[in-house]
């Protein structure tokens, strides 16, 4: 069975790349002391450079970890976990597809009607390493270095609630799909509230952790915000256990802007039908006339 994230998965991120395909200097800022760091500690006062050659790599390698996480569980109800889903009519394009999704079929282009569900990865390193003679070893947690990793950052926070909102108002099509946000670090305070009343909303179905201790000392990490628009997960189990509640059952994501006569009128029409699943269905169809 797959792992949540943890210090061993960064070591092998930089094994794989270090054994493959990059270098050192593509991996780890230099100090100017000589030393490799995956990030400045705090403590650092030299001269610093810009390292963006290592986030197509982690990209790639948390997108092929999240596949592998969701399709252990995919394949016990017959779907998959593909990456790099392209489906036109909610708005995945070649140039921006969905980093995973669960699918009822092994392909990369989709129908809308075959995906389950949308995932997007925003995950990085997320403790600092240091890179010396050939081996790393781990100098601290987030706390310790003077980078923002994963969800930490509101670039991405605004990033994947920006490509959220694009796949929700492309069209129909994509109201029955829930978007979840996977992550390997928690979340800043001031999106506590925000992440919650997105997935009130709709929007986006959860920001979900995949980290249990993305602290050394365990401090400050929260375990989930108020209405659980942001969850930590602490085993494999609990995971699956969220996944299969949210698929489970069959949602449907509307939005409007109408005046408390129309909302009215369309409450009383969509009443008269007899059963719950009815009125649903008509509430729907009227406030999207």
């Amino acid at each position: 069975m797959p792992e949540l994230w943890t210090k061993e998965k960064e070591i092998e991120f930089f094994r794989q790349a270090l054994e493959n395909f990059a270098e050192p200097e593509q991996l780890f800022y230099i100090s100017d002391d000589g030393k490799y760091y995956a990030y400045w500690p705090k403590p650092y006062k030299g001269k610093k450079s810009t390292l963006q050659s290592r986030n197509a790599l982690i990209g790639n390698f948390t997108e092929k970890y999240s596949v592998d996480l969701l399709n252990n569980f995919a394949k016990d109800y017959n779907l998959h976990a593909v990456q790099g889903v392209i489906c036109r009519e909610i708005g995945l394009t070649p140039q921006s597809p969905s980093d995973v999704a669960i699918c009822k079929v092994k392909r990369r282009e989709q129908r809308a009607e075959d995906i389950i569900a949308i995932f997007e990865v925003k995950m990085s390193i997320v403790w600092n390493w240091e890179y010396r003679d050939g081996n790393l070893i781990c100098i601290g947690d987030y706390k310790t270095h003077q980078g923002n990793p994963g969800l930490l950052r509101s670039d991405s926070m605004l990033k994947a609630i920006g490509k959220s909102i694009n796949i929700r108002v492309s069209g129909y099509k994509a109201s029955k799909i829930p978007i979840i946000i996977l992550g390997n670090t928690p979340i800043t305070n001031s999106y506590f509230k925000k992440v919650d009343h997105l997935k009130l909303a709709g929007i986006i179905q959860g920001f979900w952790l995949t980290n249990p201790k993305p602290l050394d000392n365990n401090g400050e990490n929260i375990k989930s915000t108020e209405r659980k628009g942001f969850i930590r997960f602490d085993s494999i189990q609990e995971l699956y256990a969220a996944l299969d509640k949210l698929l489970g059952k069959e949602m449907e994501f509307f939005s409007s802007m109408k005046s408390k006569k129309e909302l009215g009128q369309i409450i009383e029409i969509a009443n008269r039908e007899a059963t719950y699943e009815q009125k649903a269905e008509k509430f729907l169809n009227l406030i999207r006339e």
